[in-house]
């Protein structure tokens, strides 16, 4: 379980993400970008262009498992993949990743 990234070789723009099953997860993202089915529209379009070549899907970094066989490793995914996401940003042109909306709320 860790973080990998999708990166399009053309453009350079790249995907984060998190999983418990990260090679369940890239076979998943392969499955979808080869027969037409991956939900992000630019990035599935971006495949169809490039091909299977033109994209490279690596883990970033893994979370060591720990003693208790019933721990939830959620949270601390989340955490993994924000700080992979704020040291890479790959957002707008350098991604396909969506920004995450802030919301302040004041309280008086």
């Amino acid at each position: 379980m860790g973080i990998f990234q999708v990166t399009n070789l053309k453009s350079g723009k790249s995907l984060i993400g998190s999983a418990k099953n990260i090679n369940g997860r890239i076979n998943r993202i392969k499955f979808q970008l080869k027969n037409g089915l991956y939900p992000d529209k630019e990035m599935q379009k971006d495949y169809k262009e490039g091909g299977e070549d033109g994209f490279t899907f690596e883990v970033l970094d893994y979370l060591s498992p720990k003693e208790d066989s019933n721990y939830d490793y959620s949270d601390e995914l989340k955490i993994l993949e924000d700080m992979w996401l704020e040291k890479v940003q790959p957002y707008g042109d350098k991604g396909y990743n969506k920004e995450k909306k802030t919301i302040i709320v004041q309280i008086e």
